[in-house]
């Protein structure tokens, strides 16, 4: 079930009537679990009984780990002497950490299992490649990336100590919420469940927010990333053919693609979520226009930065121990989200290059700590700008391992960037036959769209102006009918479905 189709918006029209006549929060719930299951199963329906055994096993391994047994324990008068008490306490705090170790491990082992299946298959029985990644697909469920890391981050938290839902109805709504299931964004259990327990009918400005959300996400993914998909498909899938300048105009295409095809998934779900009463967080925050690599990984894919900082930076000691240990820190992070993101080379390697540039970046702050007048520069406006430049140069050049993770592909475009001239018949099929733009066109296109997305940034951060809700309703059905009349025929997966 594609979040941009009629059978979508069918789905969740019956689900929300059903979900906000009833009035028991359990009947809601369970309304929630099955619609889920619904929709997950209109698409992975093998893996539905895998995700609900993964559930209960992190579900009973939460009240686990929130367990105190040492208050049962007790002496001749009725009272723990100190003593006992410090070596019950002990006890059972070390059987907390074995807990909480068994359910990370078992959950980071499910993920690498899916994740890494293809090179283990390859190294212990040699086929060819194609059939390796058919197989991939076949046995990897959707979202299982996203639904790992929310089980981490539960038990994390109730080890923490955070309380241990005792309701597992409660806690698999919450796991396979359809709207977050398949990319997230990420969210923790306790933020949600507060929800839940204080859960009221939309306002006006809340149901139209949700609509707004879904029609905005709706323009994002249907009209702008497919589009720009189509291209960018085009051009990677022809590299051998393809100019330098082709290439670039791809990678700067692929950036902008992958940012709307996310950006749109998250707001669609987000607006889904308010629809039901529910906040989800919020995953971008114009990240192109971030100065410095930590600021854009404090603005894009906001969830995943915020799991990795709590759960994995700030563990190994963040910024605590050092300038060098802090410069390790941030690598190991970056690999890790590398890894996170898919098993082939190339997503190592982006998640390193990310990891090495947020070092410069750490150890040009010290240099300017010491350099008042280098300091002073990057406040300046030509500071600012090639800090911006720089920034932006980095983050659509690592794209390229993310959008061609085999490293023979992405390291020939690397190689291709500069003075190579593109094929006459290359020109032909893709600007004349495919796009029937020529390729000047399709730059004035992108710029046109950096642009627009130059002025939204403008009026929403800046000015902070927004439509009020009354509008927004105006603007959402026109949205809708954008789509169906501009969105080109047979639209492109979500790209992030495949991490």
């Amino acid at each position: 079930m594609n979040f941009i189709s009629i059978f979508y918006g069918l789905f969740l029209l019956s689900v929300l009537g059903i979900y906000w006549s009833l009035s028991e929060q359990k009947l809601r719930l369970w309304t929630l679990l099955i619609a889920s299951l619904i929709f997950y199963g209109s698409l992975n329906v093998q893996y539905i009984p895998l995700l609900l055994a993964l559930t209960f096993i992190n579900f009973r391994l939460g009240l686990e780990i929130a367990k105190n047994t040492s208050s049962g324990k007790n002496s001749l008068d009725g009272q723990i002497y100190n003593e006992e008490l410090l070596l019950s306490q002990a006890d059972w705090n070390l059987r907390r950490l074995k807990l909480l170790w068994l359910g990370v491990i078992l959950n980071v082992l499910l993920l690498l299992g899916f994740k890494y299946l293809p090179l283990l298959l390859n190294a212990v029985f040699p086929v060819p490649t194609t059939s390796q990644d058919a197989a991939f697909k076949f046995i990897a469920p959707l979202g299982i990336s996203f639904f790992t890391f929310e089980c981490i981050s539960y038990l994390i938290d109730v080890y923490r100590g955070a309380p241990a839902t005792r309701q597992f109805l409660k806690f698999a709504a919450y796991k396979l919420f359809f709207a977050k299931l398949i990319s997230g964004p990420i969210t923790r259990y306790h933020n949600l469940a507060t929800q839940i327990n204080i859960l009221q009918f939309p306002s006006p400005n809340q149901a139209a927010e949700g609509l707004w959300l879904i029609a905005r996400g709706a323009v994002k993914k249907g009209i702008l990333a497919d589009h720009l998909g189509i291209f960018v498909d085009l051009c990677f899938g022809n590299l051998q053919r393809a100019g330098s300048t082709d290439l670039w105009l791809a990678t700067f295409a692929y950036g902008l693609q992958l940012y709307l095809d996310f950006n749109g998934y998250v707001d669609i779900a987000r607006g889904s979520a308010l629809l039901f009463g529910f906040v989800l967080p919020e995953n971008f925050d114009f990240p192109y226009f971030s100065t410095s690599i930590a600021e854009f990984w404090r603005r894009w894919h906001m969830t995943l930065g915020d799991w990795l900082r709590n759960y994995v930076y700030f563990p190994l000691g963040g910024s605590r121990r050092g300038l060098t240990r802090t410069c390790w820190n941030l690598m190991i992070v970056m690999i890790i989200a590398g890894i996170w993101h898919g098993s082939s080379w190339g997503f190592i390697v982006w998640g390193a290059y990310h990891g090495l540039a947020l070092i410069v970046h750490r150890l040009t702050d010290a240099i300017g700590d010491r350099h008042e007048n280098l300091e002073h520069f990057w406040q300046k406006p030509l500071g600012i700008f090639l800090a911006w430049l720089f920034t932006q140069l980095m983050v659509f050049t690592s794209w390229i391992w993310f959008r061609l993770p085999n490293l023979q592909d992405s390291s020939l475009v690397f190689r291709h960037l500069l003075g190579y001239p593109s094929d006459i018949q290359f020109a032909q099929k893709v600007y004349v036959e495919a796009l029937n733009i020529s390729q000047s066109q399709l730059a004035g296109r992108l710029i046109f769209l950096a642009l627009l997305m130059s002025l939204v940034y403008a009026f929403k951060i800046r000015l902070k102006v927004e439509f009020n809700w009354p509008v927004k309703l105006v603007f959402v059905p026109l949205c809708f009918y954008a789509v169906w009349l501009l969105a080109p025929e047979g639209s492109l997966p979500y790209i992030y479905f495949d991490f």
